[in-house]
């Protein structure tokens, strides 16, 4: 493979990179524990918090459920995040492609 192929694959990638990331930053996530509803993006970004009256009741609860909800929030989007970026990675010949991914079943 000669560099100027190697240099179009690279832009190729880099594209698609880019687009991902902004499909990412529109995908919104809620997570919600007892009156706690944080909304991240893709891009694991907080975007909103909101906080009922009755978890304002106690501040031990409600920085249990904050911290609760934050990270099932970035779990999911860390998931999505991840599954978009697999066909970038497997051009990359870096992640598993449809044809491994058949093997280890």
């Amino acid at each position: 493979m000669g560099v100027f192929q190697q240099a179009k694959d690279m832009y190729k990638l880099q594209k698609e990179a880019k687009t991902i990331k902004k499909e990412l930053a529109n995908i919104h996530i809620e997570a919600e524990e007892d009156g706690v509803v944080i909304t991240v993006n893709a891009e694991l970004e907080c975007i909103n918090i909101t906080i009922s009256d009755e978890a304002m009741q106690s501040k031990d609860a409600l920085q249990k459920n904050i911290l609760k909800a934050f990270n099932k929030g970035l779990k999911k989007g860390q998931q999505i995040a991840a599954e978009k970026m697999k066909g970038v990675m497997s051009m990359m010949g870096m992640g598993q492609g449809p044809e491994t991914e058949e093997k280890a079943e």
